[in-house]
């Protein structure tokens, strides 16, 4: 097993959630691919989405809806700085994942994060697991509490 996906079920059971991880046979690199695998619509997989502070140099985690896109000037006025591309680099060293696999929860280094309030329409919803060939299921509320995240609108 991963250190990644370790690290993610480590941390789900340290929150006391009981939630379904599964290895899938193929990529979920692309929300797409994971609501295909899971059976569910493109909306109910938690994209995490990563940009770089300008000002603090700090990974910031923007939780999406799968059809959605992280509408920019939203995403830095609700960060409080403009945001930049996140290289593979930062997102490593900040979070542990590698891109495809960035989970919203185990991450090495606590994160901000912002959630998309659309992933609130659903009984469960999926994320990357710190793989890209493993997702959970979570609650929303699961979401919300184990990111610390704030719900705010900033998709366009």
């Amino acid at each position: 097993m991963s250190k990644s996906l370790k690290r993610v079920k480590a941390a789900l059971a340290d929150a006391g959630i009981d939630a379904n991880v599964v290895e899938t046979d193929a990529s979920t690199r692309t929300a797409q691919q994971a609501a295909d695998f899971a059976g569910c619509t493109v909306d109910q997989i938690a994209k995490s989405i990563i940009f770089r502070g300008e000002t603090s140099e700090q990974a910031i985690l923007f939780v999406t809806a799968g059809g959605n896109k992280v509408d920019a000037g939203k995403a830095s006025s609700l960060a409080g700085e403009a945001l930049g591309k996140a290289d593979a680099a930062l997102i490593r060293a900040q979070t542990g994942f590698a891109i495809g696999g960035v989970s919203p929860v185990g991450h090495l280094s606590p994160i901000r994060a912002f959630i998309d309030p659309r992933l609130l329409e659903f009984e469960t919803v999926w994320a990357a697991a710190g793989t890209p060939n493993h997702i959970v299921e979570l609650t929303p509320d699961q979401l919300v509490q184990m990111t610390d995240g704030v719900v705010s609108d900033f998709t366009g």
